[in-house]
């Protein structure tokens, strides 16, 4: 079976700067990896890339059976990209944030409104806009927009930033259920604790390339 993701010597460039130098990097189904790296080593970046948000100017890649050289947005819709901002747009209301992009990834609204539960999303929470939410209240809103999606790919991007201690070990248990549900979790982190007890397999970037734990690793 083709890996979901298959990443060879991909250059990316973001505004004329190389971000990626030449990653490589293959991710099964069902598996659970973590970017790890200083900042800079270009972790976000390789999410951006398999989110088909940021263009590849050369090497090869494809995601979910995608080309991503041909069309970065023909994964869009399988694939859930949670970012530092989340983003929510801040004038809405969370529950109004949720059925936003729920509508527009034609989720059922009883999924929707099962991860608002999931997440605490109710009451005063759920009828406050945005704007007016903490930063692990803002988290949890874009956690339970991206569950109720249930994409095929999650990409997290510093998941654990912002939440509590229960919000944290929330995600864990959410991420592990999907993994076990057969979705594929790529988590980029600097909590090397968190992403060992979830037993990912780590993956280490440095200077916008793979330099441990790639294809070639034995």
């Amino acid at each position: 079976m083709a890996p979901v993701i298959h990443l060879r010597d991909v250059v990316a460039l973001l505004g004329g700067f190389p971000a990626l130098t030449g990653v490589d990097l293959d991710v099964d189904a069902a598996e659970l990896v973590a970017l790890v790296g200083a900042n800079g080593a270009g972790k976000t970046t390789v999410l951006r890339v398999c989110a088909g948000l940021v263009p590849v100017d050369s090497g090869t890649a494809s995601v979910l059976g995608e080309d991503l050289t041909r069309n970065g947005r023909a994964v869009r819709s399988r694939v859930g990209l949670l970012g530092p901002s989340g983003g929510l747009y801040d004038e809405l209301t969370a529950m109004d944030n949720l059925r936003f992009f729920a509508r527009a990834a034609r989720v059922d609204p009883a999924d929707v409104d099962r991860a608002a539960e999931r997440f605490g999303i109710t009451g005063r929470v759920a009828d406050s806009p945005v704007v007016r939410l903490s930063t692990g209240q803002r988290r949890r809103v874009a956690l339970a927009s991206l569950v109720a999606r249930r994409p095929q790919l999650w990409l997290l991007d510093e998941p654990h930033g912002g939440l509590d201690a229960e919000g944290r070990d929330l995600l864990d248990a959410v991420v592990l259920s999907a993994v076990a549900s057969g979705a594929t979790v790529v988590i980029a982190s600097h909590d090397l604790d968190r992403t060992s007890a979830l037993g990912c397999r780590h993956v280490t970037l440095a200077g916008g390339s793979v330099v441990e734990g790639g294809p070639d690793a034995a």
